[in-house]
């Protein structure tokens, strides 16, 4: 993972300075000839995969970095989720969307990595909604000091009582049977539990709530637009709202606190860091 620099000033940075410090320490931390496997949450648009592109770039220490977004399930196993469970499952992201075995098994080739080695790292196309063949995935090179992975859910717990509350939205109220609920809760308690049990730290990127969620995705679609030299379409911002939805439940419940224990980190609608008190 690599990025443009960016300017000390930014709350990019700030961020950045904090997530490199956290990196720093727990390589220091390791005992001889340990790898640390580091997990990095923050919802959507907090700036969790800018921090870690930088810090990648600007320490010396040689970070094995990914996104469990690129761990996906392929797509053909998504779409049999989506008829055996529940067609909410077409939505990638929720817990139960991703290779977990695929995951173990590239952590424990980058521990196996000696000076010499060239360890694939998975790449998933999210314009053709599935992984990308190993051709086209990342390589790293050498034995990292540190292995970290970003994501939305990354320390989440599971709460077995989700399924039978009432929906938070529109797409939970899709849920009728709460089958998509319960698979999501079931997995966080059993197979997303033993591989944040294999973790040497976690580090949280909380935003000031749901709302600024929100906000923050709007910005990136509309950005992405802008690219395009094209106003967002309004049918385009619908599909953001209902997007996020799929991910309301478990991102609440990690800013209020139900998450794996580990270095929080707040802040402000503006992406800028609230100093503890």
């Amino acid at each position: 993972m690599s990025g443009p620099s960016v300017p000390a000033d930014t709350p990019a940075s700030e961020t950045t300075r904090h997530v490199g410090d956290w990196i720093s320490r727990s390589i220091d931390a390791a005992p001889p000839g340990h790898i640390p496997l580091l997990f990095l949450s923050g919802a959507q648009g907090s700036g969790k995969s800018t921090a870690l592109r930088q810090v990648i770039a600007s320490i010396p220490a040689p970070i094995a970095g990914a996104s469990i977004d690129d761990f996906y399930l392929t797509q053909a196993a998504r779409a049999d989720l989506a008829r055996r469970i529940s067609p909410l499952f077409s939505t990638r992201g929720p817990p139960g969307t991703h290779d977990l075995g695929l995951l173990h098994s590239t952590v424990a080739g980058l521990r196996a990595a000696d000076a010499r080695s060239s360890t694939p790292i998975p790449v998933f196309d999210k314009l053709a909604d599935d992984r990308a063949p190993a051709s086209a995935w990342r390589t790293f090179r050498g034995r990292p000091a540190a292995i970290v992975i970003e994501g939305w859910l990354m320390g989440a717990l599971a709460d077995m009582a989700a399924p039978d509350s009432p929906p938070l939205n529109a797409v939970e109220a899709e849920d009728q049977t709460g089958r998509w609920r319960r698979y999501q809760e079931e997995a966080l308690a059993g197979s997303y539990a033993t591989l944040w049990d294999k973790a040497d730290g976690f580090f949280h990127i909380l935003a000031p709530g749901f709302d600024a969620v929100l906000g923050w995705r709007l910005e990136q679609e509309t950005a992405l637009w802008q690219t395009r030299g094209e106003p967002i379409p309004e049918d385009r911002r619908d599909w953001v709202i209902r997007f996020i939805q799929h991910y309301e439940r478990i991102t609440r419940r990690m800013l209020e606190g139900h998450r794996h224990p580990g270095v929080s980190l707040r802040i402000d609608a503006h992406r800028r860091v609230i100093p503890a008190t």
